[in-house]
This record gives structure tokens, sequence and C-alpha cells, in this order.
């Protein structure tokens, strides 16, 4: 394995330092130029050129440009998600709004149920053995269960009779 190496010049020692000369003498051979990039890289060379690493200037000036990218992301993505939350929130509006709406139909079909009931059960009232107030009280609530039936009257009135003159 020292004989492959030996020989390649990717492996050969390049001196930077001034030579060293004693005796007129150089301690070691040097090529003739100095500069390590001058020097052709054999095809022979097992070891691959890798690619030089990014200095710390460039590093840092890269790690800003993707710092201010990331906060565009960021923001662009922070108000996608405030849009979908508004959206979100109208649609849940809209749904309580049904809600209420379906809340206060079913309230007041129970109501309309409750009032026929009390309208039937009055209509059904049997007054044959009770006293003469007692029918008559029974005869003006029948009145007021008509006039609600014939004419949508919002509800029953304790003073309709001050105006019927046949009571």
């Amino acid at each position: 394995m020292l004989e492959v190496v030996k020989n390649c010049k990717r492996f050969q020692i390049i001196p930077t330092d001034p030579t060293i000369v004693l005796n007129e003498m150089p301690l070691h051979e040097t090529p003739t130029s100095d500069s390590p990039m001058d020097s052709s890289m054999s095809q022979d060379s097992p070891i691959e050129k890798e690619p030089r690493p990014i200095g710390r200037k460039a590093a840092k000036a890269k790690r800003g440009s993707n710092s201010t990218k990331n906060t565009s992301k960021y923001l662009e993505e922070l108000s996608k998600m405030q849009a979908m939350r508004i959206e979100m929130d109208m649609k849940q509006q809209e749904h309580d709004r049904a809600m209420e709406v379906e809340y206060a139909n079913e309230r007041e079909y129970v109501r309309q149920g409750k009032i026929e009931k009390n309208d039937r059960e009055t209509m059904a009232m049997d007054t044959t053995l009770m006293s003469p107030e007692t029918k008559q009280f029974w005869k003006l609530e029948r009145r007021d269960v008509m006039r609600r039936r014939l004419f949508h009257d919002d509800g029953p009135s304790n003073t309709d009779w001050l105006n019927d003159q046949n009571h």
C-alpha cells in the first residue's frame, strides 16, 4: 500500500515555509512551483477531490438569508392559520345561530302544543254540575278559545268579556 501512495503527487509533502538550506543543500526537494494549487493532480489519485467547505463569513451570510426566508415563510403560515381560524369561527357562529333558530322553533312548537292541549281541555269541560259563576267562567274561556282559533290571536284575553254585550 505504501508503494501506491508513495508515487502519487497528492501525497507528496509540499513545504509552505521557506526552504531551509544547510551548506547550500536544501533539506527537501521543492517542486518547480511553490503553490499547492498549481500542482497538477494525477489521474491515478485514489481519493476524489471534495468541495471546499464554506467559511464562517459565508456561513453566517447564508444563515442570515435563510432566516429572512424562514421568517417570511413563518409569517405566511401564520396568516394562513389566522385566516383558517377566522373562517372556522364564522362557520361556528353560523352553526350556533342555526341551532338557536332550531331551538326557538322547537320551543314554539312545544308552546303551541301546550296551548292546543289546554284549548281542547277547555272546550271539553263538562259544566253540567257546576255553579252558575263557574259555568259563566268556562263559557268565557270557550269564547276566547274560539276567537283565537278563528282570528289567530296571540293568546286569551281576560278583558274581552267586558266588551261583549251578550254575557
